[in-house]
């Protein structure tokens, strides 16, 4: 049995001890300010010093600390940390504007082989040069010092984040025409009754290439509530191929039309327009949203359309401008859902599950609509 403290007994007001009890439980107070509050409070209690050290996890030095400061200044004060007095920064901001323009350079510009900086890497490099490049306070800088230096100005020189250069002259001009189309046939199917369509048919229409057909090597594991909660799958695969998806997404209905090919040259996208054609009336005029892909005007295309006069209308998207066409949203929703970690036996079945999928779209058909046209925002 530990020796009884020869310290004074803490004396607690109604209040002050109704401000520990209350701090002692709060989840959302800071750690130290909780701790030292159940110190107090436990002393004043008549616990001891070991018995508070052992429940609380603290050292007997820490403890004393603690009701040495309340005994002396009262509990309010004991409570909180002492004033310190800031240090002089030893980093100047001379030497922190030289680590950020660093950061604002490729490492190969420096002679490494890296694309980008890492923190680790970065601080290597300055701790190299600081002396040379008068910045000796940075001379044992670590990673955490850099890693603080550009958080402070919110530089990530790790990461990427991509975009897409605007390489048409023309982009605003075509992008508009787009959202125009859009805004018409958003108008359209709201004057229309069900099944009626315009005396112009808009779809919506492009190619999903390189999906691949990969088999599993061992067959893939089924959950069982007694172990494994998900489907477990070996890592290794084989490779059978791609296929391309050539689509067309019907603005009004929302239905798709679509075909599945080894490859997407003008032969295939000829094939997707002969269907398209049979499915509508003559009388209408088939207005159709797509890219610059070449199938698209070849001259086996334009030989094609020539020999079906006043039937299509071509409107391009800009160039680097494709995500405009509504049928990308369509392709984002495939792979989200029934293309999801497929794994087939063959092309064949993933040519015939795709099939299945989109037949399935269209039991249930969604009409996909473009909703900001507010051309400021892009």
């Amino acid at each position: 049995m530990g020796r009884k403290s020869q310290k004074p007994k803490l004396k607690l007001t109604e209040k002050e001890n109704d401000i520990l009890t209350r701090l002692s439980n709060s989840k959302t107070m800071p750690y130290r300010e909780v701790s030292r509050a159940k110190v107090l409070i436990s002393y004043s209690e008549g616990n001891s010093i070991s018995k508070i050290s052992k429940e609380q996890n603290i050292s007997r030095e820490t403890i004393y600390e603690y009701i040495n400061r309340g005994l002396s200044i009262g509990i309010e004060a004991a409570l909180k940390d002492k004033y310190h007095r800031p240090k002089c920064p030893t980093i100047t901001e001379e030497s922190k504007a030289w680590v950020v323009n660093l950061a604002c350079t490729k490492p190969k510009e420096h002679g490494y082989a890296a694309e980008l900086w890492s923190y680790s890497k970065l601080a290597s490099h300055v701790r190299k040069e600081a002396v040379v490049k008068g910045h000796e306070c940075l001379s044992k800088a670590g990673k955490a010092t850099i890693f603080r230096i550009l958080n402070q100005r919110q530089i990530k020189p790790h990461r990427i984040r991509y975009y897409l250069e605007r390489r048409d002259k023309e982009f605003e001009q075509k992008m508009e025409e787009i959202l125009c189309i859009y805004k018409e046939v958003n108008l359209q199917n709201e004057s229309l009754k069900s099944g009626e369509y315009p005396e112009i048919i808009t779809l919506s229409l492009d190619e999903k290439p390189g999906i691949q057909a990969i088999k599993n090597i061992a067959p893939d594991i089924k959950p069982l509530t007694n172990s494994n909660k998900e489907i477990r799958r070996d890592y290794e695969y084989k490779r059978l191929g791609t296929l391309s998806l050539l689509a067309g997404l019907d603005l009004h209905s929302g239905n798709i039309i679509a075909q599945v090919h080894e490859r997407h040259r003008s032969k295939e996208f000829i094939l997707l327009l002969k269907e398209i054609d049979e499915k509508y009336a003559k009388e209408c005029r088939i207005r159709i949203i797509l890219d610059n892909h070449s199938a698209h005007i070849s001259k086996e295309t334009m030989k094609y359309l020539s020999s079906v006069p006043n039937r299509f209308i071509y409107t391009h998207t800009p160039k680097h401008g494709s995500w405009l066409n509504l049928v990308e949203t369509l392709f984002g929703k495939m792979a989200r859902t029934f293309l999801k970690g497929i794994r087939v036996e063959t092309k064949k079945e993933l040519k015939e599950r795709i099939m299945k999928g989109i037949e399935e779209i269209n039991k249930e058909p969604v009409i996909h609509k473009w909703k900001n046209f507010n051309l400021s925002s892009f």
